[in-house]
């Protein structure tokens, strides 16, 4: 296998080099304008936007979260575009205006929205850059051993509480108590608990650094236990999640306080041992239903716009100074011009030898000679390589071509001047049509049709067409059968004819065809083996398969001459007698034959010594069967 070209010679990389050299100076180049080009005031305003916009986005939904409807939020909007020295508008999600910052001409309203206004679904983005915290829930180290336990990551504003808003009295019930369980643990274990109020007025008590039974020696039921609102407000939720898991043809589960829940004692959920889309059906269910729960209490979804003032977009002009202008301009016509002169050259080194492989092709249509001069040794250099083979083998074809013609007439003219001579003689009564000018007539006849049964052979195969009748064959009775056809001929020739199969070997094949092919070769050899040397058929069994060696001790092939053998009207002598020149069809037919068997035919010669023609078969047969009955 010729190896293949070098990396380094590549013509891929080397294009891909060049691209990555221009690519590299075009965003260095880029890089560098940006940079001096840029003023910490940009960067500075730009950041101030995206905090004002978070910071709008993040008020807005508080307010959505804790108000059922818009219509109060007009103060909210009028202090935010205060604040900010932005044009701040809220519309339906079909851009129906709900309240607008700025009295006057409504807002052009860009095409896409600043942000979505949906206490349900919040904008994680934007959510992130205003610290805003959405995961609701939270580990219960208390739990039975075995319980799952789950938090709820789902995108609900934790403002949006809904029902589990508690009245005063509870909220004031909850603080004493956790009042008292942090000077439990201060008094106790020294611990720093920090009281803090969640979105529902319930206290929340920050114990983290206490000791892991500070809970059993601090206990407090009223904080451990849901209150009467919330109470109330969790079976509600939890019929909402019963129902959806039934739907879902899921186990039931026990809701807990922070939405997280427990498996229900003794259920066993579908599908348990199921890592795909179903573990996802207990927080799809108890999202879908805190959602349900909570949308009579939180404003309808909304599209946020943030504009300037004047009604523009929220782009920012900067003029850029004559310096600044001249600096690009000198940076673009640098990179334009590394551009072009890397394309230039990586195209004039491409289309040099692909002009030279046009002209040469030109040259072989008007049938002169065509070579192309071969200078490197990279994809380039081996088409043109290639180029020279083929043309150099187009020229021998040519020559041979020319051959055949002068053989296949000289082939035909032959028996014809003969048949016509005779005939012509009968006809002027010079000849009598006895039974020898009929014998000698027939014998010109039959030279006639096989010179052109062996061209139409060959047109069949060369169309793809040659078919075979395959059938059981024995090797042995092959041989016997084209020796006792060929003995007659080999003894007149003074050639002794010898046979030799190694035991029983049988394979797949079309008799007919198979003693054509190998009678073909015998011919052959008869004719090439001068009197008094021998021709041996042996049938010989190799890796698996059939073996057919024809080998005769004739004069045998020059090295340069071998691999010719299989051309067409190639011989040898290029005599054209009878004796020796056959018609030069012979071995081209028995190779077609031997590949329409799915074999081989090679030839291997030694000067002086003789010439060995070796047919190999598949045992089991690979030919290509005809279709006809």
């Amino acid at each position: 296998m010729r190896a293949d070209v070098p990396l380094h010679r590549s013509l891929l990389v080397r294009v891909l080099a060049v691209s990555v050299l221009v690519s590299v100076c075009s965003i260095a180049a880029t890089a560098w304008l940006t940079a001096r080009s840029t003023t910490v005031a940009i960067r500075q305003e730009q950041g101030q936007a995206l905090t004002d916009d978070a910071r709008t986005y993040d008020t807005l939904l508080g307010y959505a979260a804790t108000h059922p409807g818009w219509d109060g939020a007009g103060e909210v909007v009028q202090q935010l575009a205060r604040d900010t020295g932005r044009r701040v508008t809220i519309t339906t999600e079909q851009r129906v205006p709900l309240v607008d910052s700025d009295s006057g001409p409504p807002a052009k309203l860009p095409a896409r929205p600043t942000a979505s206004i949906d206490p349900l679904h919040v904008d994680t983005v934007l959510a992130a850059a205003s610290g805003s915290s959405l995961t609701i829930g939270s580990s219960d180290a208390s739990l039975p051993q075995g319980e799952a336990l789950a938090a709820v990551t789902d995108h609900i504003d934790p403002r949006a509480v809904g029902p589990f808003l508690l009245p005063r009295k509870e909220r004031d019930t909850l603080r004493v108590a956790a009042e008292r369980r942090a000077g439990c643990l201060r008094s106790s274990f020294g611990s720093v608990a920090t009281i803090a109020d969640s979105p529902s007025g319930r206290p929340v008590l920050d114990t983290r650094g206490a000791r892991p039974y500070s809970d059993t020696r601090c206990p407090s039921t009223v904080l451990d236990r849901p209150t009467t609102t919330e109470a109330k407000a969790l079976a509600a939720l939890q019929k909402l999640v019963d129902s959806c898991l039934e739907r879902r043809h899921e186990s039931h589960v026990r809701l807990n306080l922070g939405f997280t829940w427990t498996r229900v004692p003794g259920a066993v959920p579908a599908q348990a041992a199921d890592d795909g889309p179903r573990g996802n059906v207990v927080p799809e269910c108890v999202t879908g239903s805190r959602r349900e729960q909570l949308a009579p209490y939180v404003a309808p979804p909304a599209l946020l716009f943030i504009s300037s003032r004047g009604g523009g977009d929220m782009s920012t002009v900067f003029d850029l100074s004559p310096e600044n202008q001249a600096r690009i301009a000198g940076v673009a016509a640098l990179v334009l011009l590394i551009t072009v002169t890397a394309s230039v050259m990586a195209g004039t080194r491409l289309s040099r030898p692909l002009r030279a492989l046009t002209d040469a092709v030109r040259n072989m249509e008007e049938g002169r000679a065509a070579r192309v001069e071969i200078k490197g040794k990279d994809e380039i250099g081996r088409l043109a390589a290639a180029f020279n083979a083929m043309a150099e083998r187009r020229e021998r074809l040519e020559e041979l071509r020319k051959a055949m013609v002068g053989d296949v007439a000289h082939e035909l003219r032959t028996p014809l001047s003969n048949i016509r001579g005779w005939l012509e003689a009968a006809q002027d009564g010079l000849a009598d049509p006895d039974p020898e000018l009929v014998a000698s007539l027939l014998e010109e006849a039959l030279l006639l049709q096989h010179v052109i049964d062996d061209l139409q052979d060959l047109a069949v195969a060369d169309a793809g067409e040659l078919r075979v009748h395959a059938e059981p064959v024995d090797a042995a009775d092959l041989l016997a059968q084209v020796a006792t056809a060929h003995r007659g001929g080999a003894e007149a020739a003074g050639v002794t004819l010898l046979t030799k199969a190694d035991g029983r070997l049988r394979l797949v094949a079309d008799p007919v065809r198979l003693r054509q092919a190998v009678g073909n070769l015998v011919s052959n050899a008869v004719r090439h083996t001068p009197p008094g040397g021998t021709v041996r058929l042996q049938a010989r069994r190799a890796d698996g398969d059939v073996v057919i060696d024809v080998t005769d001790t004739g004069s045998g092939i020059a090295p340069d001459d071998l691999p010719l053998v299989f051309e067409r009207f190639w011989r040898v002598e290029k005599s054209r007698s009878r004796r020796s020149g056959g018609s030069g069809l012979g071995l081209p037919i028995a190779r077609k034959l031997a590949e329409a068997h799915g074999g081989s035919l090679s030839a291997t010669s030694v000067v002086g010594e003789g010439s060995t023609f070796t047919l190999r078969l598949p045992a089991h047969g690979h030919a290509r069967e005809s279709s006809e009955a």
